[in-house]
Order: C-alpha cells, then sequence, then structure tokens
C-alpha cells in the first residue's frame, strides 16, 4: 500500500454551530464529498475525530474499511489530527484533508503525491506565499515527528509543524489552477453562508461532479 487518505473531522466549528463533517450538502454529508474525492486516489482512508461520541456517528456514514479514529493528543486540533492519522496510515505517503472542502479536486490529489515522491511534503503555495497545509501530501513517517515536535513545545497551528519539516516541496497554486479552474479544490465551508454558497456553486454545475450514494 503506497498512498493513504487522511480527513479531519474534529473541529469543534464554533464559527459553524454544529459537527461541519455531519452537514448536508445537496442531500449528502460534507466529509461524504471529500471521501468520494479520495476513493479513486488513496487506497487507504482514516477519519480522525475529536472524541469517542463522534466515531459512532462518523462510522455510520463510512465503508467498513475506512479507519475512524479519535486524536491520540491531548492537546485537540489539526496537527494532533494530523499526527494521530500519519501514525495509523498504512502508506508511505499520505493525502491530508480537512472535512470541509466539498470541491476538492482527486487530480491535484494525484498531483500533490506524485510530487511528494522523494520529498517529505508536497505544499501548495500562493503567490503572496500563504500556503495550504491541509490540503497537502506528506511521507508519513517525517510528518509524524515533526507534528510531535510541535506539540511537545505547545504549539497548535499546521505551520509549526511544516516548520519542523524538511525536504518539503511547495506547488504553486498556479500550476495547480491548470487542473482546477478557479481552484475551488481550496474552498472551505467555515460558516452557514458558505454552505449557501456551495449549494449554489453545486446547482450551478461550478463544483466538482462527484458519484451520488
Amino acid at each position: 500500500m503506497q498512498r493513504s487518505g487522511i480527513v479531519l473531522a474534529g473541529g469543534f466549528s464554533s464559527r459553524f454551530g454544529q459537527d461541519k463533517g455531519l452537514t448536508l450538502l445537496a442531500g449528502k454529508p460534507l466529509i461524504k464529498h471529500v471521501l468520494n474525492s479520495l476513493e479513486n486516489v488513496a487506497e487507504e482512508i482514516i477519519v480522525v475525530v475529536s472524541s469517542k461520541a463522534q466515531i459512532k456517528k462518523y462510522e455510520k456514514l463510512v465503508s467498513s474499511s475506512c479507519k475512524v479514529l479519535v486524536e491520540s493528543a491531548d492537546l485537540h486540533g489539526p496537527i494532533a489530527g494530523a499526527m494521530t492519522g500519519f501514525e495509523a496510515a498504512s502508506g508511505e505517503c499520505s493525502l491530508l484533508l480537512p472535512c470541509d472542502t466539498p470541491f476538492v479536486s482527486p487530480d491535484v490529489l494525484s498531483l500533490l503525491a506524485e510530487l511528494c515522491i522523494n520529498r517529505n511534503a508536497a505544499i501548495p503555495r500562493w503567490p503572496n506565499c500563504y500556503v495550504e497545509p491541509l490540503q497537502a501530501a506528506y511521507r508519513n513517517k517525517p510528518a509524524a515527528e515533526a507534528a510531535a515536535k510541535a506539540l511537545c513545545t505547545g504549539e497548535a497551528k499546521m505551520q509549526a509543524m511544516v516548520n519542523k519539516l524538511n525536504g518539503v516541496r511547495y506547488v504553486s497554486t498556479l500550476v495547480i489552477e491548470e487542473l482546477d479552474s478557479g481552484l475551488k479544490t481550496f474552498f472551505n465551508v467555515n460558516t452557514p453562508l458558505e454552505l449557501r454558497k456551495a449549494e449554489t456553486m453545486l446547482s450551478q454545475g461550478m463544483g466538482r461532479k462527484s458519484r451520488q450514494d
């Protein structure tokens, strides 16, 4: 097994008011849109949540082959969830994603995984140098070690993990846009207003068309 997919669904969604991954978009939970994008890209899927209560809810949504795990670190947050996924992954490389990006492109994911070969990470970077560490490919062992170092120093942001990781390949969003016009792959649903925008994008055919379950 060479490639894993890790989806982080442990956020408290303070701006959204509920568990975002379970929120319906076009009749399907947000996380299912993300999982559908991964199904032909990764041989293994891992969903990381923040509580045991979430496990039962998410296990009802995912296939029996998908692992649903609780963050292993005391410090909740994306680094803790990412480390849990990296440590559990069977593949050498993992694609790390949040549960709230319904239009993530399988073509972009495949590109990032390919560009991660012989590197410790392949991370999208915008022209203003802002990076997208939560939509990136990582080699599991070095990434898990970098995440653990960040957690030991009390750092909760993903950038702290990236800063402790050598051999990072940054991928320009200008390149990614050739595969995903409009860069919809980076569209996050953080608020009810953005959920309505996503619904509009789907109704207008602007979002990625995926198989209906």
